[in-house]
């Protein structure tokens, strides 16, 4: 399941609500907890009017301090911005509370604070300072925090696509050769034997068909893709004489609903052809199919010709190799055996969905 990439954004806007929520209900606990008759709402204006520098701070630094310094390494320009931005800030604001009580006072004029109770931020402006920059120091914390969820789960997001881009390509590496030499069959039957051409395209137009829109999906029924391998067999019979020995066995009984990622079995029986057939002496291509225990084993041998270059299977092995680690991790195995000067074999061992 995907995750929503706007979650951290949620729980960091969620947080700071509740912690400005808390601060916001501190006057009104503050004057509960003093036994007040009556909570004085010009206390608790006073009281909530002193959170306004530092709503202010917080906004300045969340949304633009951090992201535009913080966030990219300019420690100095922030350390320094945010200093001077506490002492001026603070620093006026309580110049200009002791101008007006001082002409409040020569006036004759009372205290704006009843009973002295409702305000918990009339501090000295370097205690402001103080405090203003633990307010920071957690907002960047957060910020952070947040930040290093959002990029956990933005790589977890790229790697998931990448890995599934590497897949998709591994899939289709069947070789175009096939189907290039396939057509050049059907062309050539065309005059020979129509009905066998005929044949011919309605089962390469299975194949194609299974390629292009069946293997679309993660998993595939493996009855579904034998039958892709079976029709692939069937073609290359037509380019092969008698002299090449094809035999498919398959043991049932096989579980209807078996799944397995499509299209990793015919890369070894399209080696099997690649590397194993010889035009011109006896040739042999063996495959063996079978279910047991939640696994499916699959057995593949060909005949090797010394003569002949027969490469263990070059780029396409390698290929669904690395498709075979980022499916299974490590719970396959993949057996190769070329010890053999006549005989090329490779077993496959994977889980069964």
């Amino acid at each position: 399941m995907a995750r929503n990439p706007n979650k951290p954004a949620i729980g960091e806007g969620l947080l700071y609500f509740t912690v400005w929520a808390m601060a916001f209900l501190v006057p009104i606990l503050n004057s509960k907890m003093m036994s007040e008759e009556h909570i004085y709402l010009v206390n608790l204006f006073t009281a909530w009017s002193k959170l306004l520098p530092y709503i202010l701070i917080f906004i300045i630094n969340n949304t633009i301090l951090v992201p535009l310094l913080l966030f990219k390494r300019r420690y100095v320009a922030y350390f320094a911005i945010t200093a001077l931005m506490l002492v001026v800030l603070f620093f006026s604001l309580e110049y200009y509370q002791n101008s007006i009580q001082r002409h409040s006072y020569a006036a004759g004029g009372e205290l704006y604070i009843i009973h002295g109770r409702a305000s918990f931020t009339d501090l000295a402006w370097h205690w402001n300072v103080l405090l203003g920059m633990f307010l920071l120091g957690a907002n960047c914390a957060i910020k952070y925090m947040f930040k290093s969820i959002n990029d956990e789960q933005r790589m977890i997001t790229l790697e998931r696509q990448s890995l599934q881009a590497e897949m998709d390509y591994l899939k289709y590496q069947i070789n175009p050769h096939f189907f290039m030499n396939t057509l050049n069959n059907i062309h050539a039957l065309v005059d020979i034997d129509p009905e066998a051409a005929k044949h011919t395209v309605i089962e390469l137009s299975k194949m194609m068909r299974y390629v292009l829109y069946d293997s679309e999906s993660s998993l595939i029924n493996v009855i579904n893709d034998i039958r892709f391998i079976d029709n692939y067999i069937n073609l290359m019979r037509i380019r092969y004489t008698d002299k090449v020995d094809i035999r498919m066995e398959v043991e049932e009984p096989l579980p209807a609903s078996a799944q397995i990622p499509p299209l990793l079995l015919i890369v070894f029986v399209e080696n099997a052809f690649k590397h194993g057939v010889s035009y011109n002496e006896a040739s042999f291509v063996h495959i063996n199919i079978r279910i047991a225990e939640s696994r499916l084993h699959c057995r593949v041998s060909n005949s090797r010709h010394p003569q002949a270059k027969t490469a263990s299977g070059g780029v396409g092995l390698e290929n669904v190799q690395k498709r075979l680690r980022l499916l299974f991790n490590e719970n396959f195995s993949l057996k190769i055996n070329e010890k053999s000067e006549s005989e090329y074999n490779v077993e496959l061992s994977i889980p069964i969905k």
